[in-house]
C-alpha cells in the first residue's frame, strides 16, 4: 500500500508577492506544484558509480515526507524523538537548524510518520502531518505561529493511510484538504489561521492528491481530486465551479496536472488515467470527460508534464511516455520498475521503490526510452523508498526515512 505518499508525494507560491527565488523549491513538486525544475548545466551522463555524494546525514526519523528547498534552508518531516515534528537543516551540510514539534507520532495503515512536504512562502512555513495537524511556524527559528486540526476545527474524518497533502499557499491564504461533511476543502487567513471558507457543497472524503492552482478563463482556482471527484473551487469564496464524476478506488494519490483548458488524472488500483476538458459560457464553468484508459495507472509516484506528454510509471507496463492531448502511448519501458519521478535539465529522476532503490537519469524524450546512468541507493532502509526525489542548486537529494542523500548533479 503506497498511498502514504500523496504528497510526499504547485504553482508558484505568491503570497503578498513572494515568488521562489533563483532555483528555490518552496513546496510540494517545485514552485509550480509540477516537479519541473527550471535550473541548466546538469550532468548529461552519470559515472558508472553515480553522481558524487556530497553529503550524508541521518535523525530525520521515521516517515516520507519530501523537501522543500528555500534561501539555504531544507525543510522536512519526521516522527523523531517521541514526537511528529517540521525539521529544517542547512542546505550546505544537512546540519540540523531547528525542530518543531507538530503533534504526536502515528501510523496509518502500518506506516508510521509524516506523509506531506512543508510549504514555504515568505519567511513562514506550513506543514500538516499524518494526523491532520497543520501549523505555520517561522521559517528561522521554528517557533510556532499558529496551528489548526483538520478533524478536530473543520470535521475532516483521517484517511486510512493518514493525511498526505501538502498544504497550498497563495496571496493572503493557505489551502488543504479535511474532508468531510462540512466541507472538503478549506481556506486560511496565511497570517492568523482562522477560516476564510469551507466549501459546504463538496464534502468529498479527502484522499491522498494535493490541491494544484490554477487561472482558467480569468478565475483563479484550486483544483482536487478525491475518491469521488476532479473539482474546481474559486480561490476567492470557495464555490464550486466545476466538478467531474471519476471514481477512484482505496488510494487516490497522485498530483493532477493542467494545460490548455484540461486537467489529467490518475491513480492505481485499476483505475488509470482521465483526461476532463474545461469550459465556461457566458453563466458557469462546464466539465466534459475526453478520454479514459488504463494504460498510465499511476499508483503515487507522479507523472510529469512536459512538451505535450505525460511521463511517469504505470502499474500496467512500466514506465509510459504518453500523448497528453489523446492519450495514446508513445512508448513503454520497464526502466528501475515502479517508482517516482522529477525533472531537470532536458532528463527525468527516475527512482525504484523497492530492491537495492535505483535511480536513473534518463532522456525527456517523447520518441523513445534512453538512460544515461544508474547507481544503487546506499543506505537502504527495510522499507519501500517512496520519497519523490528533489533536483535543486545543483543537488539531487534522496530520503530514505532517517537518512538524507545528497548528490551532486552539477555539470560543473
Amino acid at each position: 500500500m503506497v498511498i502514504v505518499f500523496g504528497l510526499v508525494f504547485g504553482l508558484i507560491v505568491a503570497g503578498d508577492g513572494q515568488t521562489a527565488k533563483g532555483f528555490d523549491w518552496p513546496q510540494w513538486r517545485g514552485a509550480n506544484r509540477d516537479d519541473i525544475s527550471r535550473e541548466t548545466g546538469l550532468l548529461k551522463q552519470w559515472p558508472a558509480e553515480g553522481p558524487s555524494l556530497t553529503w550524508k546525514i541521518t535523525g530525520l526519523g521515521a516517515g516520507y515526507s519530501g523537501f522543500s528547498v528555500v534561501k539555504g534552508k531544507i525543510f522536512t518531516m519526521g516522527d523523531v524523538d517521541n514526537a511528529s515534528q517540521l525539521i529544517a537543516l542547512d542546505e550546505s551540510t544537512g546540519k540540523k537548524l531547528w525542530s518543531a514539534k507538530m503533534g504526536a507520532v502515528g501510523a496509518y495503515g502500518g506506516y508510521i510518520g509524516p506523509r506531506g512536504t512543508p510549504t514555504v512562502d515568505g519567511d513562514l512555513v506550513y506543514a500538516l502531518n499524518q494526523h491532520g495537524d497543520l501549523v505555520c511556524v517561522e521559517s528561522a527559528t521554528g517557533r510556532e505561529i499558529w496551528r489548526k486540526s483538520l478533524t478536530k476545527d473543520f470535521g475532516g474524518r483521517t484517511p486510512s493511510w493518514g493525511y498526505a497533502e501538502s498544504p497550498l499557499v497563495d496571496g493572503d491564504k493557505v489551502f488543504a484538504t479535511p474532508g468531510g461533511s462540512k466541507g472538503a476543502i478549506i481556506a486560511l487567513n496565511k497570517k492568523t489561521g482562522e477560516a476564510v471558507w469551507q466549501t459546504g457543497s463538496f464534502t468529498d472524503p479527502a484522499h491522498y492528491s494535493s490541491l494544484i492552482l490554477e487561472t482558467i478563463f480569468g478565475v483563479r482556482q484550486v483544483i482536487q481530486l478525491t475518491a469521488a471527484s476532479v473539482v474546481g473551487i474559486d480561490v476567492a469564496s470557495g464555490k464550486v465551479l466545476w466538478r467531474g464524476n471519476r471514481p477512484g478506488k482505496v488510494a487516490v494519490v497522485p498530483t493532477p496536472i493542467y494545460a490548455d483548458n484540461q486537467v489529467y488524472v490518475t491513480s492505481g488500483y485499476g483505475i488509470g488515467c482521465n483526461a476532463f476538458k474545461v469550459s465556461k459560457d457566458a453563466s458557469e464553468f462546464k466539465v466534459e470527460e475526453i478520454y479514459t484508459n488504463k494504460f498510465m495507472e499511476n499508483h503515487h509516484g507522479g507523472v510529469i508534464l512536459l512538451n505535450g506528454f505525460v511521463y511517469g510509471h504505470s502499474n500496467k507496463g512500466g514506465w509510459v511516455c504518453m500523448d497528453f492531448k489523446t492519450g495514446q502511448v508513445a512508448w513503454t519501458h520497464k526502466g528501475v520498475g515502479k517508482g517516482s519521478i522529477a525533472y531537470a535539465d532536458g532528463h527525468f529522476y527516475i527512482r525504484s521503490e523497492s530492491g537495492p532503490g535505483s535511480i536513473a537519469l534518463i532522456e525527456a524524450n517523447s520518441k523513445e526510452y534512453v538512460e544515461k546512468g544508474r547507481f544503487n541507493q546506499p543506505d537502504r532502509s527495510t522499507k519501500n523508498s517512496w520519497t519523490h526525489p528533489v533536483i535543486v542548486n545543483g543537488k539531487l537529494y534522496i530520503r530514505d526515512q532517517d537518512v538524507l542523500l545528497c548528490y551532486n548533479v552539477s555539470g560543473k
